[in-house]
């Protein structure tokens, strides 16, 4: 009884040693909403389905801690997004602008949605011109007690 106390306090203090502490917020709160309003334009290169406000991995948290100084440097919200637009491309951009190079982004579900309905009517359209004769029946074969003798 004594080993598996031992154990899950070991167990417990290993789970702690790994915890790790929250990252500092600003000492200024406008500064920092400002630095999340500005992350949650951002896309996270590395999980590219979050912000950077929202991921946790490690280019976001630098990202973050970028834009914070960037703020505390003076520079504008469109600046903030302009140079990380300049640096990552407009990838970076969790709404990216319309434009030639990001049409297909913009386009390119409704595209395969209308492509999808045309392709599905195409096909309802064939095969109600076929005649039952072509359908496999629905009902089995034989009995399945004919089938045994």
């Amino acid at each position: 009884m004594a080993k598996w106390i031992t154990l899950c306090c070991l167990l417990c203090m290993a789970a702690l040693a790994g915890a790790k502490q929250a990252a500092p917020a600003s000492e200024d709160p406008v500064l920092e909403a400002r630095m999340v309003r500005i992350a949650s334009e951002l896309r996270c290169l590395v999980c590219q389905n979050q912000t950077i406000a929202d991921s946790q991995a490690a280019l976001a948290v630098d990202l973050r801690e970028q834009v914070r100084e960037m703020l505390k440097h003076g520079d504008s919200d469109a600046q903030i997004i302009e140079y990380m637009t300049a640096r990552y491309g407009d990838f970076v951009l969790y709404r990216p602008p319309l434009k030639a190079s990001t049409a297909l982004l913009w386009f390119g579900p409704g595209v395969l949605l209308v492509a999808g309905l045309g392709v599905l009517l195409l096909v309802l359209r064939r095969r109600s011109r076929l005649g039952a004769d072509q359908f496999e029946s629905d009902e089995p074969d034989a009995p399945a007690a004919a089938r045994e003798t």
